[in-house]
């Protein structure tokens, strides 16, 4: 290879390798994104592909030998049998290892141009297994990168082949090879995206229902059956996914409210759990079902709300407040004895229903019901039945209510006890303690929503109160781009309900505020924009059925409408000059706005023209300081040319600049053009750049000839 052509190639090569390095890391973005890929995975991949790219960049040096890489592979085969009988014990994911494991594999090992196609195979592989996983929104930008990779990798691997194959030294210019490059490729995964939209948009989307049957997305979030082990739920607050999304209609802040789901009225020590006797079955007419008692309308403030599932594995329906009727797509809904409200199957992702609730006031501030409700003899003594416990706990709660005589009184003390003296923590206890109870009062007296809770309904048993476990969500973060409350795992929360004469099941909540929120601002906004994006992709996406196109086509041909009815009232005003507020405003800003239309019509037209003239200016003054390269001798001939073509003489296009210039034998214009071809011929093929300033003399020559 000539010395001259070697950094080119070099410079090819490098852009060639980082494009098929960047197919499989997209693949592997995408597959993380997913949120189904295991930690010790992602480690070792990314260790791989952070590898490679240190050895493309030069920075190490990678030498495998094929026995190396055989081993490697056959190694691979016992541990895929390995992983599908004990570690994974699925299919799905063992082999979305075993594509993983391939696609690092060739990419740390390929050389020859079979290897490139094996790795994109691979890496196209690891885009498919992302798309069977995952059905977010993060998905489309994973794709997105790996088109701006597939099409950088097409084009530098032609411009390869062809310089490998090329029998003449290539003459094109390498200036800004790579970010030149760089932009075409994302300019035609744009183009693949644009024109891809349209079929994927109009085409009501069929994929995530023929898949739902092969792949479970939803996940399983333990609190809301009949059994919940001390420590579950501090478990789940440790992920933020979205768990549902919610709108609220009410033109009132609607902040700290809290998503019931289920209560809890048993407790052995460690654990939570439900008598099971047979709910009562509500009917649902024309998907309505009336949950209030029929005679029953307590005063009081009511809220409508709609509650949309995301990838939640439950069957209980969570409620603010007490609810009142519910519309939902469902036969029938079932009612347990601890006021909780299940369906007869667990929900499907997407699952919605709206609810119209009686929101609780503090029985401080609120009016008793009339008639006051009563808890029977039998419910009363399982609310107040305790397992063996440590005596301090009694000890402590009678310290706590001393000196307060109502139940309310002595509710609100052990309350503010456990808000004001000790610590919340989302650390999990790295052994399970003998006595959960006893170790977080007496011990190390933090812990999260749980032990709070627990410890008071205990307590408040151990004074004669009955009580019992809630569990549900707490509030969920507003959302004002979509306008949704968004309520995510990390939400999770447990609360106490105790019975008070007169007033009935009154909530407490004895957990303190979590001392380190977060806080980033710029996160959490980026967060906000990031949930709405999803909402509209599982909606319009996602869901976008027949139905949905009705929908949107009903909404554009509303919008047309009124637009053209304003577009008509606008201008009917204007004529007959009634619309004094429109004839004023033109008067005021319309020579403005004219001036401000002609300049923004002329840029359009003579912008393209004078940047160009620009470009050229800026050149000519480079060559007249000496800093001219080879293929500014172009640039100079075209001006040459331009100035002959005012004078009379134009150059056919069958003419070589020789052939051009014995054309012009015996006008006054010989000498000079005869000379700047040959400086011309000497810059543009001999590469001379010292000639270029002789090139700018003679164009003036020509200039004043």
């Amino acid at each position: 290879m000539p010395r001259a052509v070697a950094p080119a190639a070099i410079s090819v090569e490098r852009f060639f390798q980082f494009s098929v390095w960047g197919l499989v890391a997209s693949g592997f973005l995408a597959l993380v994104g997913s949120g189904y890929l295991d930690l010790p995975s992602t480690i070792l991949a990314g260790a791989g592909l952070l590898l490679r790219a240190l050895a493309i960049q030069g920075l190490v040096r990678l030498d495998f030998s094929e026995r190396a890489v055989s081993l490697l592979t056959a190694g691979y085969a016992a541990f895929y049998a390995a992983d599908y009988l004990w570690l994974s014990r699925e299919f799905l994911p063992a082999t979305v290892h075993l594509v993983l494991f391939i696609a690092v594999l060739k990419v740390l090992t390929a050389r020859s141009g079979r290897d490139h196609l094996y790795t994109a195979i691979a890496a196209l592989l690891e885009l498919l297994a992302a798309a069977m996983l995952s059905i977010n929104f993060n998905f489309i930008a994973f794709l997105a990168l790996f088109l701006v990779f597939a099409a950088a990798a097409l084009m530098s691997g032609e411009i390869r082949r062809s310089m490998r194959q090329a029998a003449t030294p290539s003459r094109m210019r390498l200036r800004r090879f790579h970010p030149r490059l760089a932009i075409l490729s994302g300019l035609v995964a744009a183009g693949i995206l644009v024109l891809t939209a349209g079929l994927f948009f109009i085409l009501p989307r069929t994929a995530d229902a023929a898949l739902a049957r092969l792949i479970e997305h939803r996940i399983y979030v333990p609190g809301f059956s009949n059994e919940v082990t001390l420590g579950e739920i501090g478990a789940i607050k440790t992920t933020s996914r979205p768990m549902m999304h919610i709108r609220i209609f009410s033109r009132e802040p609607a902040s700290n409210l809290k998503w019931r789901g289920g209560a809890l009225a048993i407790f052995d020590g460690k654990r939570w759990t439900n008598p099971a006797p047979a709910p009562v079955r509500i009917p649902v007419d024309d998907g309505q079902a009336d949950v209030a008692a029929a005679d029953s309308h307590p005063a009081g403030r009511r809220l409508n709300y709609h509650v949309e599932f995301d990838e939640i594995d439950t069957d209980a329906l969570f409620f603010a407040g007490s609810p009142e009727k519910v519309d939902l797509h469902a036969q029938e809904l079932l009612r347990t004895r601890e006021d909780t409200y299940r369906l007869p199957y667990h929900s499907i992702s997407g699952f919605h229903y709206d609810a119209y609730s009686l929101l609780e006031d503090p029985p401080e501030t609120a009016a008793a019901p009339d008639p006051a409700p009563v808890l029977a003899p039998e419910d009363r003594a399982r609310y107040l039945e305790l397992p063996r416990l440590d005596p301090r706990i009694a000890a402590l709660a009678r310290s706590f209510t001393a000196g307060a005589a109502a139940d309310l009184e002595r509710a609100r003390a052990i309350e503010r006890r456990l808000r004001t003296g000790y610590g919340y923590t989302l650390d999990l206890p790295k052994r399970e303690p003998a006595d959960p109870l006893a170790w977080f009062l007496f011990t190390r007296k933090k812990g999260y929503c749980e032990y709070f809770a627990s410890a008071m309904a205990v307590m408040l048993r151990s004074v004669g109160i009955p009580s019992r476990l809630a569990t549900g969500f707490q509030s969920g973060t507003y959302n004002p781009i979509s306008d949704l409350w968004v309520v995510r795992a990390s939400d999770a929360h447990a609360w106490v309900e105790a019975w008070m004469p007169g007033y009935g099941w009154t909530t407490f909540d004895p957990t303190p505020p979590d001392p380190h929120p977060p806080g980033f601002a710029l996160l959490a906004r980026l967060g906000m924009y990031l949930d709405a994006a999803e909402t509209f992709w599982q909606q319009w996406v996602v869901g976008y059925n027949i139905g949905r196109q009705g929908s949107l086509a009903d909404r554009a041909e509303q919008a047309a409408r009124r637009m053209g009815i304003r577009w008509f009232d606008s201008l009917s005003g204007i004529e007959a000059g009634w619309d004094v507020d429109a004839v004023t405003g033109l008067k005021r800003f319309g020579l403005w706005a004219t001036a401000v239309l002609l300049a923004g019509v002329s840029l359009c037209f003579a912008g393209p023209r004078m940047a160009r003239l620009l470009r050229i200016r800026v050149r000519v003054l480079r060559v007249r300081r000496g800093q001219a390269n080879v293929g500014d001798a172009t640039l100079l001939y075209g001006r040459m040319l331009h100035i002959l073509k005012r004078r009379g003489f134009q150059k056919p296009v069958w003419f070589t600049p020789a052939e051009f210039a014995a054309s012009l034998a015996g006008s006054h214009f010989e000498r000079t053009v005869a000379e700047f071809t040959a400086t011309y011929n000497a810059l543009r093929f001999g590469r001379r750049t010292g000639v270029a300033p002789r090139l700018s003399a003679l164009l003036d020559e020509l200039e004043r000839q």
